[in-house]
């Protein structure tokens, strides 16, 4: 066939060539030029066509019919995950703000000049640790003074107890008036009442005397001294004189939306998920620094509130974490993750397979017959670097990875397992993560 075609095109460049021919005589008739001439250049211009033509003839039978680009070539390799349901625990990451679990206002509870701080700012105190020395004078003369009354007082009962037990028998024999050993019982009981007063004020002066020894209320650290020696204080109210803070246990306030809350308690009276469990097995938390860094020691949920509040439309929840080397200071910025429940069906798909524009999110798998398809699916939260797909793909599919911007859907691939581990953070991204964090 490829000859036919070839003898066919030298007759078509023949029929030319004689056309050509005709020509020139016609035109050396025109030009009235010698024969010679005329033939001598007629030669160089055919033996020049002819060749021409046999090149142009065999040049066309060398091609081939033309074939569609690619046809052949065998279908390119994806990375793809195999979706199979595992069991994962939904953690919630929420922000909030460290808090001593105990405050003391070291205040004056008595007026008086101070003589000396006993303590160095920033260091840890004790419990009943002397802090300030308020000058004691005048709480002494003042204990004195009431010592004295009551023993006064008492002096004065003994006197009038002896008189009533003179006059009883007497009046018994109507020895003396009715009205006189009335007057001497009423006086009894006076010095007693003047013996119980007497007591509570010198109880009042012992008091303000151990007040002029400021001590500390509870075990922690004490932040700065807010007065100096020299310093009159307690004139006219209590005035603060330090704080002390205790920071080991330390508390967390978080805050979450008491919308998410609403869905969580929703999905698990559903039976979507579970509870994280109870005793020795309840909710972990586990925190994370401003700077990125995961505090080394676990901590526990202690309560989450049962009001919502107005302005925020949040839930309060507190966790408390163990803070031995007080690491932890109150009003850190923090993140905590929250074990809130176990969710036995999850299905994770890594990050990078997720498409997302503004109609939503999709994925690009692989079908029955190794074609790509897109399949439109719904993510809940963050696990790790993968996202859990809570509507759109089921176990078997088998999810695209990565090379997702050089194929389109309907073209046939050859899957290959993806060697990255779903729902961890590959080791090649990790130092990004953490630039980005820090």
């Amino acid at each position: 066939m490829v000859l036919h075609l070839g003898a066919r095109q030298l007759m078509h460049h023949r029929l030319l060539l004689h056309h050509y021919l005709n020509h020139l005589l016609l035109l050396q008739r025109q030009l009235y030029l010698p024969c010679e001439i005329f033939m001598s250049s007629v030669s160089r211009f055919t033996r020049l066509t002819l060749t021409v033509a046999i090149m142009a003839a065999f040049a066309g039978c060398g091609q081939k019919p033309n074939t569609p680009a690619g046809a052949g070539m065998p279908p390119g390799e994806v990375p793809i995950i195999t979706i199979a349901p595992e069991r994962i625990t939904i953690s919630n990451e929420l922000p909030g703000r460290l808090e001593a679990t105990r405050i003391a206002e070291v205040r004056a509870r008595v007026a008086g000049i101070i003589l000396r701080r006993n303590f160095r700012e920033g260091s840890d105190v004790k419990a009943g640790e002397v802090l300030y020395t308020i000058d004691p004078a005048q709480f002494n003369a003042n204990y004195d003074s009431a010592k004295a009354a009551l023993e006064k007082s008492q002096a004065t009962l003994t006197q009038t107890s002896l008189k009533v037990q003179r006059y009883k028998p007497l009046v018994e024999v109507n020895a003396i008036s009715k009205q006189d050993y009335d007057d001497a019982y009423a006086a009894q009981k006076q010095a007693e009442a003047d013996v119980a007063s007497g007591k509570a004020a010198l109880q009042t002066a012992a008091l303000n005397l151990s007040y002029a020894t400021v001590t500390s209320p509870i075990s922690g650290r004490i932040g700065r001294a807010l007065v100096t020696e020299g310093a009159l204080v307690g004139q006219s109210e209590s005035t603060q004189l330090a704080t002390v803070q205790q920071l080991d246990p330390i508390y967390v306030n978080l805050t979450q939306s008491s919308t998410d809350l609403l869905n969580l308690q929703q999905a698990m009276a559903n039976g979507q998920l579970k509870t994280v469990g109870q005793g020795k097995n309840k909710a972990r938390v586990t925190l994370v620094t401003d700077d990125g860094r995961t505090y080394p020691l676990p901590g526990k949920l202690l309560f989450s509130d049962v009001t919502v509040d107005t302005t925020t439309g949040s839930v309060s929840i507190r966790a408390e974490f163990p803070n031995p080397d007080h690491t932890l200071l109150p009003g850190m910025y923090v993140r905590a993750k929250l074990e809130q429940a176990v969710n036995d069906t999850a299905i994770l798909v890594p990050q990078q397979a997720v498409i997302r524009d503004l109609n939503g999110a999709t994925v690009l798998v692989v079908g029955e017959d190794n074609k790509v398809a897109v399949r439109t699916v719904k993510t809940g939260a963050a696990q790790g670097d993968s996202w859990v797909v809570t509507d759109g793909l089921k176990a078997g599919d088998q999810v695209i990875v990565e090379g997702l911007q050089k194929i389109k859907p309907g073209v046939p691939v050859k899957p290959v397992p993806w060697k990255g581990a779903v729902g961890t953070m590959p080791a090649a991204a990790k130092p990004d993560v953490a630039n980005k964090a820090n």
